[in-house]
């Protein structure tokens, strides 16, 4: 019996941990997932990087919250941080950028292509923000991407699994990652609409007792759930 990959959005080594543990074959790192993911620090990347296997784990570079057109200084700033994660050992870097009408910023993901080097360069669901994500899925594969996270332009993967079946239908070596509001059951609907991957952040909330408040953010945060882990590694099973 084979399992087909599972990847699981982490913010941190204890959940880089459980998620493998639990099944997971790769892991995206970013902080801030309640609004999309940010780039995480330096100093997370490098303990989750001695936490679990480093080729394992992508490394979400995205600055700022707030859509995907980025000034010069802004591409600068994540070229120079792609080059932080994979000198340190990330195995991939997950990146994403649009230009102002919408299309795949060109310039942007070839000057980051040159940056990862041998990295893994990953597109994320920047593609599902597009007027015409099939265009710039199109546009990726010219640009030559090692894998495309997306939920076919859908609010949820399910919701979008025939534009994934025909991206997965014409994506040659690029991985197609279905991503987005993935539920367990949705898993065998996606993998048999011919996506390679699937992609989850598992989450759960602690920390709901702790002091919050004015200054303090949102009651509790997120950590990875491994029990759910287990679950979508297990729906993946062929």
């Amino acid at each position: 019996m084979s399992v087909r990959p599972v990847e699981i959005a982490v913010q941190d080594p204890a959940g880089a941990r459980d998620a493998v543990a639990a099944g997971a074959v790769r892991l995206e790192l970013c902080q801030a997932l309640d609004v999309g993911g940010l780039t995480p620090s330096l100093a997370m990347l490098e303990a989750v990087l001695g936490a679990v296997d480093p080729a394992a784990v992508n490394v979400l570079v995205r600055p700022r919250p707030g859509g995907f057109v980025y000034t010069p200084d802004e591409v600068a700033l994540v070229a120079a941080d792609i080059r932080a994660c994979v000198v340190r050992g990330a195995g991939g870097v997950v990146i994403g950028a649009l230009d102002g009408a919408g299309g795949l910023d060109r310039e942007a993901v070839r000057r980051w292509r040159d940056a990862a080097g041998p990295a893994t360069l990953v597109f994320h669901r920047a593609i599902d923000a597009a007027p015409d994500p099939s265009a710039v899925f199109d546009a990726l594969l010219a640009e030559g991407v090692d894998r495309v996270l997306t939920s076919g332009g859908a609010a949820r993967s399910i919701d979008g699994v025939g534009r994934l079946a025909e991206f997965a239908a014409r994506s040659g070596r690029v991985e197609v990652m279905a991503g987005g509001g993935v539920r367990v059951v949705d898993i065998p609907v996606l993998f048999a609409a011919g996506v390679d991957a699937v992609h989850l952040s598992a989450r759960a909330r602690a920390g709901l007792d702790a002091p919050s408040g004015p200054g303090g953010g949102s009651d509790g945060h997120d950590v990875t759930d491994a029990a759910l882990v287990r679950e979508a590694v297990a729906a993946a099973r062929t």
